[in-house]
């Protein structure tokens, strides 16, 4: 991250100030740089709360910058030294691959609870490696790396500080260092979670058992997990623990995108109105869009936001219909959906790797081909570090008005996939896109139904939603057609992947 100065609002300041006095008790000054070593009770939870445009990630990010000033160590979750636990540390999480890689492109290095809940073991004679490259060792001699191919680990790390990245930079493959994945046992010391309305009470133990001082950041407007009954894990905690952010800064860059989703604050607007709202923001600003029909060439990396399960399944199979994709395979450049991995105990070790790697239930991937064995798939995990994996695939695609859903292809077990060219509301929270294609008439129907949760119209949290995963363009779908596509599906976009990318490879029968 790189430092610039710093104007904060009233309300930031404020919320800065009950954060920096939560750590002082934790034992962290991150005003005047001092720091103890830990104590075994934190400092507990503390929630920043705010709706889009509030500035919650910059919060976030100048507080990740002032506690490694003070002298805290970031936890990726890919390697820990074995340094003495005085050492104070910072872990930065979020619910999601793409929420985490949300982060991580606005220059804050986040990583997944689920790469925080399971940690690597590293082979003994390559940790010899991690731990110089940690600084707390001397430059080993390992039988088969040169200095040539160290130097390349130490230059690698000095400028990205991830250890596989490091291994992958000596010539190394995950396989060679890597040996198995664990639960973390130990405690950690300071969280930062974001997108934390997404969290369930499970994970929030979790968390909680793992990180004595913990600091969630979330968004009340958004939708509360399905099984939470419409509340939120920050929802409990006394007032003087959330600390609350109502100014809303980006309205002032003129993001007519955030002017509608702040407008759905109104008790006294109706869904009508806040249709007519936007087809006069389309008609004074091309970064929204009144649209007559799906764009099909979006689906293919950026779903189309719907509430019903049933629009969903029509439109992905009107976005296969329409590319011509066979029964009995995919093409190249589908999206999917992980829907879990499904795997006996024996194979705990391979779903842990696979989990690790980003490969865990919401994950969006994209297809790259077959496999070298029957029912292996080549695939693209999106928002994940190290995204190029192969792993055995049951892939379901359910069809309008039948209960079975079409199977192109199959291993006997494996990680399972939905198609991914339409999700639900629910399920694109802590995503973002460039441009987003809301499904309008789908809002209609919940409008119509005058359904409530947490004591607002369901229709507004939806569309709230639904609007904030939009970073460039919104395109309002308000007819239930869709474009033909003006090229053939393809992954020219994925060759290039990130600098820290190794490969961990999945052994094929």
């Amino acid at each position: 991250m790189t430092a610039s100065p710093i104007t904060y609002s009233e309300d930031q300041a404020a919320a800065h100030d009950g954060i920096a006095e939560i750590l002082r008790g934790a034992g962290i000054d991150i005003d005047d740089g001092g720091l103890v070593p830990p104590a075994r009770a934190g400092a507990g939870v503390v929630a920043v709360i705010g709706k889009a445009g509030s500035g919650k990630t910059l919060l976030l990010a100048d507080l990740c910058r002032a506690l490694q000033d003070a002298g805290a160590e970031l936890v990726s979750g890919d390697y820990e030294s074995r340094r003495a636990k005085e050492r104070r540390t910072l872990a930065v999480l979020a619910p999601t691959n793409k929420a985490a890689s949300v982060l991580r492109m606005r220059g804050v290095p986040a990583t997944t609870i689920h790469r925080i809940l399971y940690t690597p073991v590293y082979d003994p004679e390559y940790e010899r490696i991690a731990e110089w490259l940690a600084g707390n060792g001397d430059r080993p001699e390992i039988d088969g790396l040169t200095d040539a191919a160290l130097d390349r680990a130490a230059a690698f790390y000095a400028t990205n500080k991830s250890i596989p990245g490091a291994l992958a930079a000596a010539g190394l493959r995950g396989s060679d260092f890597i040996t198995g994945w664990k639960r973390r046992d130990d405690p950690l010391d300071i969280g930062f979670v974001d997108e934390a309305s997404m969290l369930d009470d499970r994970q929030f133990e979790d968390l909680k058992e793992i990180f004595p001082t913990l600091v969630l950041f979330g968004d009340p407007a958004q939708l509360a997990p399905v099984q939470q009954s419409g509340g939120m894990v920050f929802d409990a905690l006394p007032a003087p623990r959330k600390l609350e952010l109502r100014r809303v800064h980006r309205q002032t860059a003129d993001n007519p995108i955030l002017d509608l989703a702040h407008a759905l604050g109104d008790p006294a607007l109706e869904f009508h109105d806040f249709e007519r709202m936007i087809e006069d923001k389309a008609r004074h600003d091309d970064r929204v869009v009144w649209g007559q029909r799906v764009e099909v060439d979006l689906m293919a990396r950026s779903p189309v936001l719907v509430w019903r399960n049933a629009t969903r399944i029509r439109l992905i199979n009107a976005f296969r219909r329409v590319h011509d994709a066979p029964d009995t395979g995919l093409l190249p450049g589908e999206p999917l959906i992980c829907d879990g991995i499904e795997l006996p105990v024996k194979h705990r070790r391979k779903r842990l790797d696979l989990e690790a790697r980003g490969l865990i239930k919401g994950a969006q991937v994209i297809y790259r081909g077959p496999g070298r064995a029957a029912g292996f798939s080549r695939l693209h995990v999106i928002g994940a570090e190290e995204p190029q994996v192969s792993v055995a695939s049951i892939v379901k695609i359910e069809r309008p008005d039948e209960d079975e859903p079409l199977i192109p292809f199959a291993a006997n077990m494996g990680a399972t996939f939905l198609h991914g060219a339409a999700v639900t509301i629910h399920k694109a929270q802590g995503s973002q896109w460039d441009t987003v294609q809301v499904f309008a008439p789908d809002l209609y129907v919940a409008a119509r139904m005058g359904r409530s949760e947490a004591g607002q119209p369901l229709w507004k949290r939806l569309a709230y939603v639904a609007i904030t995963r939009a970073q460039d363009r919104l395109i309002w779908v308000v007819r239930n057609r869709l474009a033909k596509p003006t090229e053939a599906l393809n992954i020219d976009d994925l060759r290039i992947t990130a600098p820290a990318t190794f490969k961990l490879e999945t052994t094929e029968p």
